[in-house]
Formats: structure tokens, sequence, C-alpha cells
């Protein structure tokens, strides 16, 4: 019978922390893009990375979430 393993959950701020500095990455790097080539892509092109930058920002909220439950887990261990 195979064990499962422990419930690790020492690293979890950070590496929500890191994807979220990542996103926001991304964020400001699709916003230059849009800024750098608004003249060379189209309407439809700019509406979807609006779109996508959206979804990122909706993303973060969920991650700063998890980060708020991992801190009240780690009161009450």
């Amino acid at each position: 019978m195979v064990k499962p393993k422990p419930d690790d959950r020492s690293d979890n701020v950070e590496r929500i922390e890191n994807n979220i500095g990542h996103t926001l990455q991304n964020i400001d790097e699709a916003n230059d893009y849009v800024k750098a080539h608004s003249d060379e892509i189209s309407a439809e092109v700019k509406e979807q990375i609006k779109e996508k930058n959206q979804r990122r920002e909706d993303s973060i909220e969920g991650l700063r979430e998890e980060i708020k439950d991992e801190a009240t887990y780690q009161k009450h261990q």
C-alpha cells in the first residue's frame, strides 16, 4: 500500500507570490506590446490582449485569496 505524501505547504505563499509577479509582468509586457505596435495590430488583436489581461487580473485576485487562506492555515498550525 502506497502512503500519500504529507501535505507540505511551507512554500505555498512564496510560490503564489511568484505566480502573481509573473502574471503582473505578463500584463505589463502585453500592454507595452500594444503601445509599441498600436498602429500595426488590428482592433481585434488589441481586444484579445485586453481580454487576456482581464483574465490575468481575475487570476491575480484568486491568487491573493489563496495567500489569505494560507496565512489563516499557517496561523492555526
